[in-house]
């Protein structure tokens, strides 16, 4: 489910030659008697963030078209992501200052609250109001859960848990568009939403314990305290918040008079970003900055594409919501596969190469999914392509997560957790800005109401190909990027 920044590029680097390990701490393991209780909770957390994101994109296409709002389709997707912006700035300076215990709290009790009012939404524009709530939470809770990992877990368990933190997808990505189709089409869509927050028990009961007991408080302590909060970064956050709504809206209502909220938007999130990401972030500088900026396009390129496929597949093909939801799922394990390849430590010495693999395949995953809107393809080419490219992700963007905590001092690193989920939120509300703009250019608003009863006979295929193939090109990109991760 899917944001942070400082001047420099940020940071001690980790010896090149650490020092032995004691056999003792060699065996130990993310559960280990020391971390069980903490991994098992904080895995918990990502679990429910898991079974929203599946169980939500499977109902989100009969949500948008039951409240007629599949013009709008992108925004319920964005809107999440705009408000995650500013939560991830402010969880890391909460994190950094009074440790990660109660942006966590907090952000749990929003991502529910959030899922109450989108389930309880009678038009497309509340419904969207409320995933923004949602991502104030989501943005809350990623980047706490970033520097619990970093201060509680010595630097050779961390890989490991990140990919318990992708495997904890498998389950939800197989079971989550099962269960989220077949209770959208006998109890109705509202049901996906209203009972998710039932989830929010078993994490905060598990996880926040652990987390005042192994990473909680500031790191360090002033004469006078804890130090206060930084007001230039929380405005900075404010602005690349309202400016990414501001050109999300532009995108969307394709007329000449949006040309005036799209220069706002621009102009409110340029200064912004340029203070909040790592200084060369958007030249690709060595180091810190490169990471930052391959997971923006790592995850903005597939997210704002994957968003597409079950709506391309209902009204394209005549999928089921379930049907086509269950299309991802297959994702979900290769995803966590890839994950758990980049954890080996064997394969430490070759991570930018597998990061670099795990681009290309994302690329070709993209370019191929709307192979399908051609007829003759079989719609389950796009469950095989969305699950080479899920293994390419998990082999990307969980190495980003280890290399950034590799380059960051422990006093910033919810700092530049923060600055990571940025460039992943930002970029995912920029594309899918570009995505719903051209696809409402090319009349893909219209597909929604053409719910298709035989296979092929939908609307503006052509809206489709608008979104996935600039999504490739950007993940294309993203190869290049994969070179410039270490300093020479």
């Amino acid at each position: 489910m899917t944001a942070l920044n400082s001047r420099d590029t940020g940071v001690a680097e980790t010896p090149d030659a650490p020092g032995p390990v004691p056999p003792a701490e060699r065996d130990e393991t993310v559960l280990s008697g020391p971390y069980r209780a903490l991994s098992i909770g904080i895995v918990s957390v990502v679990l429910l963030i898991a079974f929203e994101a599946t169980a939500v994109g499977t109902a989100m296409p009969v949500a948008a078209r039951e409240l007629d709002g599949v013009s709008l389709y992108a925004f319920a997707f964005s809107g999440y992501f705009t408000t995650s912006l500013f939560g991830m700035v402010l969880s890391g300076q909460w994190s950094d200052r009074r440790g990660p215990l109660a942006p966590l709290t907090w952000g749990i009790a929003s991502f529910a609250v959030g899922l109450l009012l989108s389930g309880t939404a009678g038009a497309m524009w509340p419904f969207i109001l409320g995933r923004a709530v949602q991502g104030l939470g989501g943005g809350l809770v990623i980047v706490a859960l970033y520097v619990v990992v970093g201060r509680a877990y010595p630097e050779r368990l961390r890989p490991a848990i990140m990919a318990a933190f992708a495997a904890s997808w498998v389950v939800p990505s197989i079971v989550g568009p099962l269960a989220s189709g077949a209770v959208t089409e006998h109890l109705g869509w509202r049901w996906v939403f209203l009972g998710i927050p039932a989830l929010v028990v078993f994490p905060l009961a598990l996880a926040l314990p652990q987390i005042r007991r192994l990473a909680s408080g500031p790191v360090s302590d002033g004469a006078d305290g804890p130090a206060s909060f930084d007001r230039r970064r929380i405005r900075l956050a404010l602005a690349i918040s309202f400016g990414a709504g501001l050109l999300q809206y532009a995108a969307q209502d394709l007329r000449w008079f949006s040309l005036l909220p799209g220069a706002a938007g621009v102009a409110l999130l340029v200064p912004a970003v340029l203070g909040l990401l790592p200084h060369g972030t958007w030249r690709a500088a060595r180091g810190l900055p490169s990471v930052v900026l391959l997971r923006g396009v790592a995850a903005g390129s597939f997210i704002a594409a994957e968003s597409f496929v079950p709506l391309m597949l209902v009204t394209q093909r005549g999928l089921s919501p379930t049907l086509a939801g269950f299309s991802l799922a297959a994702g979900g394990v290769t995803w966590a596969l890839g994950s758990w390849l980049q954890s080996r430590p064997r394969l430490e010495p070759y991570r930018e190469r597998l990061m670099t693999l795990g681009m290309v395949l994302v690329a070709a995953a993209i370019a191929g999914a709307p192979s399908v809107l051609v007829p003759a393809v079989p719609a389950w080419a796009t469950a095989v392509a969305w699950a080479f490219g899920c293994l390419g992700m998990g082999l990307v963007i969980s190495s980003t997560s280890v290399l950034l905590l590799q380059l960051s001092a422990p006093e910033e690193a919810g700092t530049n957790s923060a600055a990571l989920q940025i460039s992943d939120g930002l970029s995912n509300v920029l594309l899918l800005a570009v995505g719903g703009a051209a696809f409402a250019a090319l009349g893909g608003g219209a597909a929604g109401h053409a719910v298709v009863e035989a296979a092929g006979t939908g609307s503006h295929p052509a809206a489709f190909a608008a979104v996935f193939l600039p999504m490739a090109a950007v993940a294309l990109a993203g190869v290049w990027v994969t070179t410039r991760l270490r300093r020479l």
